[in-house]
């Protein structure tokens, strides 16, 4: 069936998105055409107002409202440790255990050849800058446990051994809370023994 321009236009826009295919586009955009005009106008403005609004931390690359934004601006934070991130919503992620009172640094990604994603695709060189400029003490390596992950790391520990007073930590990796031991992978609980902890 052949849509009217406007509809087929706002079906492929919605299919510009990550994880968004052309049917589930069609459904969010037939959805959309049974909204209240207030609604539909209080959307656009949300959608115009992003760019607007708001801007990247020049010291972490968080989105935020401000620049700095409300971390790197926080006195109470911890400038000396470093909670480095690939992307702005793992340092969410860590933010909602209330636990961390250090700083973020945002990559942008990971090193991953097979997207064309190399070390200076990434924020790795402003990384280096702070340590050098800021008293680091610590950093923190908070990325996935998957091959781009991992790649980044070892990357970023060979960098940042340069430094020699600076200590560089990574996540405790091992079973979730309520993980049946039967159906964890080899990998994970290889990780849960190195990560043992004392009682």
């Amino acid at each position: 069936m052949k849509y009217p321009l406007i509809i087929q236009n706002l079906i492929d826009q919605f299919s510009k998105l990550p994880s968004i295919g052309p049917k589930s586009a069609e459904r969010l955009v037939f959805h959309l055409l049974y909204q209240p005009q207030n609604e539909l106008h209080e959307f656009s403005q949300a959608i115009d107002h992003l760019k607007i609004n708001v801007r990247q931390c020049q010291i972490c690359f968080n989105f935020s409202e401000s620049d700095p934004c409300y971390i790197c601006s926080n006195p109470k934070r911890n400038k000396t440790i470093i909670c480095v991130v690939a992307k702005p919503q793992d340092m969410a992620i860590i933010e909602k255990t209330g636990s961390f009172e250090g700083v973020y640094h945002i990559l942008g990604g990971n090193i991953n050849p097979l997207e064309n994603i190399s070390p200076q695709n990434i924020k790795i060189k402003e990384l280096l800058i702070r340590i050098k400029n800021n008293g680091v003490k610590e950093i923190i390596l908070a990325l996935n446990p998957d091959m781009s992950g991992e790649t980044t790391s070892l990357y970023l520990s060979k960098l940042i051994k340069q430094f020699p007073d600076i200590k560089i930590t990574r996540l405790a990796r091992g079973l979730p809370m309520g993980a049946d031991l039967e159906y964890a992978d080899e990998i994970t609980l290889e990780n849960a023994l190195k990560d043992r902890k004392e009682l």
